[in-house]
């Protein structure tokens, strides 16, 4: 390969900056006259062809390179490009004076002077021989769309690879955008393949339009493509890419609309090797169609990442139902009146083998409104009844609640599977199973709700509302929900001695259920001073810590042999109640 002295031509009427950046671009740069003669070159384009200033000064680029043909261009359509846009993008060859062809991007601008007459155009010459030179000999198939002359997917992961080197260098950013367009199977099915192939011809010119520099374009198959963005881009640009595409393209005397999705993620915001950067753009581009189609998503990688710990997050809840971690605590419910235990409360807790015992608040967010969600609560609903069986061989005859979240109650078959569960146990009454809802699960589809909670009924099932006051919902609601207990959240009993607000709140739910003649058993009862309140206001039945605290199913029965002994509790059946 020769090796020339590096020198270039400089405008003359250029300033210092201009010069300076002219001379130490690392972009191949060409300015050409307005009949497209060569007339500045600077020492990057001698760099990549070999050849001097000299050599091509008066020519046209034809001299050093050539459209691709398989492109669909023509110096025609060139000339016709720029008279139209200002500027034309093209795959090209280009000679390097060794004799050898090498494989480019060309970008010309038009400039013109005041007058708005074309006085000359720029070019910038993109090397894309990046292809490892033992591979150059192969097809160009190999690495280039044969339909729409675009880097294909082979050569795009290079790319993607040689564009994070040079922002790693350079510490600009890089944009990585898939664009994927809208229900094109249509086209093929109603014009044919072939009307489908103009299209993605016309689709990938019109996008080159709008690229600058050594942005790259590439086909990956099918109607995806794929955008290499070196330079900053921001919501307006992306808007303008999707305006752009909007607009019909004529196909045969025919008028053709369409739109695209488009995905972006940016490196190194987005700190990803190459194939997750194209995945990760890929993610963006399907959350795009989700949205309604015809717009832009960015991805998130924080959001990403909290994905990512989430999906961990269940998939080890899935191996701790597998392996058996979970486990079912009781609360127990007393009347304070009488002193009378009345039932317990099953509450879920994971028996981490590393982390130790955890509270549902360290993994039920994890799987809410999921499958998993469903899942648990029939393994919990099974070991309740399984629960319930054991403890009538030893002669504990106790009522157990069981929380139903949202999901699960609004489940299709949700009364189906629990006849299939309360049929494993015959020995146990339904009327032992009390099935706690949320305010808020039985409102949100209210019909739902009571259709199932009807059918449940049938089988012998009672249920509670759980939380009631945090919804503060309609009374009518409150009417027709088929439910033996209302239970007052905790968050309102526990600061209800100190809170005017909170204690209003209670004295306003215990009065609606006495109006509806529904019981009522207030949570977080923490205290005497709480017991002796609640009693005052006309409620009887409580749970919480100052009663006794979650335990596991074995604790139970020494609880119980303890209980009647808690005199401090048992004086509390002397308060006169309204």
């Amino acid at each position: 390969m020769c090796q020339p002295t590096l020198r270039c031509q400089v405008p003359k009427d250029a300033d210092a900056v201009t010069r300076t950046v002219f001379e130490q671009a690392n972009e191949a740069l060409i300015i050409t006259d307005a009949h497209n003669c060569v007339t500045h070159v600077n020492p990057a384009f001698t760099r990549l062809t070999g050849f001097l200033p000299a050599d091509v000064y008066g020519k046209t680029p034809d001299a050093f390179s050539c459209l691709a043909q398989d492109s669909g261009a023509s110096a025609a359509l060139v000339q016709e490009e720029l008279t139209q846009y200002g500027h034309y993008k093209s795959r090209v060859t280009y000679r390097h004076c060794d004799g050898e062809f090498y494989p480019g991007l060309m970008s010309v601008r038009g400039v013109r002077n005041a007058h708005g007459e074309l006085s000359h155009h720029v070019a910038v010459l993109a090397d894309l021989s990046i292809i490892p030179a033992q591979a150059r000999h192969l097809s160009r198939e190999v690495y280039f769309d044969a339909l729409t002359g675009l880097p294909n997917l082979q050569l795009l992961t290079q790319l993607i690879q040689e564009s994070m080197n040079h922002a790693d260098r350079s510490g600009q950013a890089l944009a990585v955008c898939t664009l994927d367009i809208d229900f094109f199977s249509r086209v093929n099915d109603v014009f044919g393949r072939d009307v489908g192939d103009v299209m993605l011809s016309g689709f990938a010119q019109r996008i080159s339009h709008l690229l600058f520099g050594d942005d790259v374009l590439a086909r990956v198959g099918g109607d995806e493509f794929v955008l290499l963005l070196h330079h900053e881009v921001d919501d307006d640009f992306f808007q303008r890419l999707l305006a752009a595409i909007r607009r019909p393209l004529m196909i045969e005397g025919r008028s053709l609309h369409l739109s695209a999705s488009l995905g972006v993620t940016f490196y190194p915001q987005d700190g990803a090797q190459g194939d997750v950067l194209l995945r990760h753009a890929n993610q963006a581009m399907y959350r795009a169609k989700q949205r309604g189609r015809d717009n832009f998503h960015i991805f998130d990688p924080e959001h990403d990442r909290q994905l990512q710990v989430r999906n961990e997050q269940r998939q080890r809840f899935i191996e701790a139902r597998e392996q058996d971690e979970l486990r079912l605590h009781y609360q127990p419910q007393v009347d304070m009146q009488s002193g009378e235990v009345i039932g317990v409360e099953a509450l879920i807790r994971w028996q981490h083998p590393e982390q130790g015992l955890l509270s549902p608040a360290a993994f039920l967010p994890a799987i809410e409104a999921t499958w998993l969600e469903v899942d648990l609560g029939e393994w919990v609903i099974n070991a309740a009844l399984q629960q319930l069986a054991c403890w009538q061989q030893v002669g504990i005859q106790l009522p157990v609640s069981v929380n139903i979240s949202p999901t699960h109650l609004l489940a299709e078959h949700f009364s189906q599977r629990l006849g299939e569960f309360l049929a494993r146990y015959p020995g146990v009454s339904p009327s032992m199973l009390k099935l706690e809802v949320l305010e808020s699960a039985a409102l949100h589809d209210i019909q739902t709700a009571l259709d199932t909670m009807g059918r449940c009924q049938t089988l012998g099932i009672r249920f509670a509302i759980d939380d009631f006051g945090t919804g503060f919902s309609s009374l009518t609601h409150l009417r027709q929900l088929p439910v033996s207990l209302i239970k007052i959240d905790q968050s309102f009993v526990r600061d209800m001695l100190t809170d005017r607000d909170d204690m209003a709140i209670v004295e306003s739910v215990i009065y609606m259920a006495n109006r509806f003649r529904h019981p009522m058993l207030a949570e977080g009862v923490e205290t005497l001073c709480h017991a002796k309140a609640l009693m005052a206001l006309g409620c009887t039945l409580a749970q919480g810590y100052g009663i006794a605290r979650p335990m596991p199913p074995e604790a139970l029965p020494r609880w119980l042999a303890e209980w009647p002994a808690r005199n401090d509790w048992n004086a509390l059946a002397s308060i006169p109640v309204p």
